[in-house]
C-alpha cells in the first residue's frame, strides 16, 4: 500500500462525549467503522479549550467511502 491508496477520514458528527459515543455505536451496529477524534484531549486536557460548551467537543469520523450512509444514519438519529 502506498500513500495514494489511503482512504481519507471525514467527520460525520460533532457533539458531547456521550452523543459521540452513541453515534459511534449506531454506526458500528450498521457495519460502519467509526472512531472518535479529540476524545482524550477533551477528557484529559479541558484547559486546552476543547471541552464542550467552549467551542469544542468530540468528532466521530468515518472513511470517506462510508460518509453518505453514515450521514443518513446520523440524520435519522437527529430527527424528533
Amino acid at each position: 500500500m502506498n500513500a495514494n491508496d489511503k482512504i481519507p477520514l471525514v467527520e460525520v458528527f460533532f457533539g458531547t462525549p456521550w452523543e459521540a459515543e452513541l453515534v459511534k455505536g449506531l454506526l458500528e451496529s450498521a457495519g460502519i467503522d467509526a472512531a472518535l477524534k479529540n476524545y482524550n484531549l477533551v477528557n484529559f486536557a479541558p484547559s486546552q479549550g476543547t471541552t464542550y460548551g467552549t467551542g469544542g467537543g468530540i468528532s466521530v469520523i468515518v472513511s470517506a467511502e462510508d460518509y453518505d450512509v453514515a450521514s443518513e444514519i446520523v440524520a435519522t438519529r437527529e430527527q424528533p
